[in-house]
């Protein structure tokens, strides 16, 4: 570590210095980091530590204040009215199949300004494409349809349990990274929460 720092030149005037390693590299003992100010003069400053994962190995991480969950179900037409299926190992998609998507989001506070990104499938094809405010069991928020996720965003989130629901279809056959969903404070990034990853199968 320390023979990296000293070959590694610091960014002009802010000191920012940036290093990697490569995966075979990495041990655990490197999460500890010291830090020791040679100097009278007080200093700021701050670590991060990024890496990159496969979408289906990441867990489900519940944040402190928020949280985000996710569910995938059928929807299929009965003598009964419509009903939810939800999407197991043993429920395979088909081509032309009609998924409701269920975001279940909890916040154990009043947050405001909130990013919600709901990453999908490429074998899905949003049902609503257009872009608009919406209000829904209490709750606004701005919706936009992307090419690789739905984004929501709201101007506050009262404490409390909020069920969003939306429709996509499927499109295409195959195996395919779901991704995962992402809920985050715009402004305090630190309050945030996202899903695990999830495979999805579809058949002709």
């Amino acid at each position: 570590m320390s023979k990296k720092l000293s070959e590694n030149e610091k960014e002009a005037e802010t000191g920012y210095i940036k290093l990697n390693w490569k995966a075979d590299e990495i041990k655990k003992e490197m999460a500890a980091i010291t830090i020791t100010n040679k100097s009278k003069v007080p200093g700021y400053g701050g670590f991060y530590w990024q890496y990159f994962e496969d979408l289906d190995k990441i867990k489900n991480n519940s944040g402190t204040n928020l949280s985000i969950a996710k569910e995938l179900y059928i929807k299929k037409n009965t003598s009964k009215g419509s009903e939810l299926q939800k999407i197991t190992a043993r429920n395979v998609l088909k081509v032309g199949d009609l998924v409701t998507v269920r975001l279940i989001i909890t916040s154990k506070e009043d947050v405001e300004f909130i990013h919600l990104k709901d990453m999908r499938a490429s074998c899905f094809e949003p049902i609503e494409v257009l872009s608009a405010y919406q209000y829904k069991d209490g709750l606004g928020f701005y919706k936009s349809t992307k090419d690789a996720a739905t984004h929501f965003f709201f101007d506050r989130i009262n404490k409390g349990t909020y069920v969003l629901e939306y429709d996509i279809r499927v499109n295409n056959t195959g195996n395919f990274s779901n991704g995962i969903s992402t809920i985050e404070s715009m402004y305090a990034p630190e309050f945030a929460s996202h899903t695990k990853g999830i495979r999805v199968k579809a058949i002709e």
